[in-house]
């Protein structure tokens, strides 16, 4: 039987200062950094995005996912001990679980990123006035929702819910090539009776899809001098 899975979307940003220290010392600290991500994803869900160039306030985001909730975070002890986590903060962090949607027979009970170029991911909140709604009245109204993203094949939805776990009560995460593609959908779904109901639905997030290694080069412009080893 499926089993539900816990989802961790972590982005950082480095501090100025990290990026003046000597090559050798940047270049040691990333690769730690390689090694604690290699580890995680030897069974489990792990990708890397690059947010340099299209956000001013994070660098790297990681997608994490295992069905234990002990793994994510054992695999953010790790991480921690390495030199390049020495020199990044964290400005924004956003857990949650999968489940099956009320509205939709095509939910997952894991995220299953399809490597597109480009993920949108922002948290969502709806209104409590949402939740007063009957079952049935809420149902209706998705279904235009879910209808108007239908006409958009070539974006893939993946839903994750935050309830009780943390801020945000949804992280919602938009993979495809084509970012024109996207911007045209969300303009659209702004039209929606659905819409009347959401409370918050930013930061908004353009992650560049990478293999950890390039998103590491991408924060000082080196590239690693060798393969990582596990």
């Amino acid at each position: 039987m499926p089993r539900r899975h816990f989802v961790k979307y972590t982005f950082l940003k480095m501090e100025p200062a990290w990026r003046r220290l000597d090559g050798d010392v940047r270049e040691a600290g990333k690769r730690e950094f390689a090694a604690a991500c290699a580890d995680f994803a030897d069974g489990h869900l792990l990708r890397a995005f690059s947010t340099v160039g299209t956000r001013g306030d994070t660098d790297l985001m990681l997608l994490t996912q295992a069905q234990n909730l002990d793994r994510i975070h054992e695999f953010h002890v790790v991480l921690a001990q390495s030199g390049l986590m020495k020199w990044a903060t964290i400005p924004y962090s956003f857990l949650a679980m999968t489940k099956a949607s009320e509205y939709s027979s095509e939910s997952r009970l894991e995220v299953r990123p399809a490597h597109a170029k480009y993920l949108f991911v922002y948290p969502f909140v709806k209104t409590r006035a949402w939740y007063a709604l009957a079952p049935e009245e809420r149902y209706r109204i998705m279904q235009e929702h879910i209808s108007l993203g239908r006409e958009y094949p070539d974006i893939d939805l993946n839903t994750s819910y935050s309830f009780g776990l943390d801020d945000q009560e949804f992280v919602v995460a938009f993979e495809t090539d084509d970012p024109a593609s996207f911007l045209d959908l969300v303009q659209r779904l702004r039209t929606t009776e659905s819409s009347s109901f959401t409370l918050r639905d930013t930061p908004t997030f353009t992650c560049i899809s990478a293999s950890v290694e390039r998103a590491l080069s991408a924060l000082d412009g080196e590239t690693l001098a060798a393969k990582v080893v596990a």
